[in-house]
């Protein structure tokens, strides 16, 4: 029962985060999801509902540069390639969307990856 109450409050909150945070053209969002073992970043416009660029641990670029490293050290890694790719596409500017995850741990160090990759937020 405890963890349906953790997914609802999650979800709960996620909801509170949506209403007021919104990608657009010249300033996409940056959403992060977070299971047990992965995190998954993308970057979406959400006027035509489009996924620009992505990133995950599961990427084979990543998995090269996160071998044998902790998670919070995995998710900075995650953060770095996903700046630089949206770099390439052109993006600077990002929203960021937790997706009702607390702004600690690896979501945390995500959002310092992307920053140190030269994404501003």
């Amino acid at each position: 029962m405890v963890e349906k109450d953790r997914r609802l409050g999650r979800l709960r909150r996620r909801m509170h985060v949506r209403k007021k945070v919104f990608g657009t053209p010249e300033r996409p969002r940056l959403n992060v999801f977070r299971s047990l073992r992965h995190i998954y970043a993308q970057v979406i416009d959400d006027t035509v509902g489009h996924t620009l660029v992505s990133a995950s641990t599961l990427d084979p670029e990543v998995r090269q540069q996160i071998a044998g490293l902790k998670k919070t050290e995995q998710a900075r890694i995650v953060g770095k390639v996903l700046a630089a790719r949206a770099l390439a596409r052109g993006v600077t500017k990002v929203a960021f969307d937790r997706a009702g995850y607390k702004y600690h741990g690896r979501v945390k160090a995500l959002a310092d990856g992307a920053r140190e990759g030269g994404l501003d937020f």
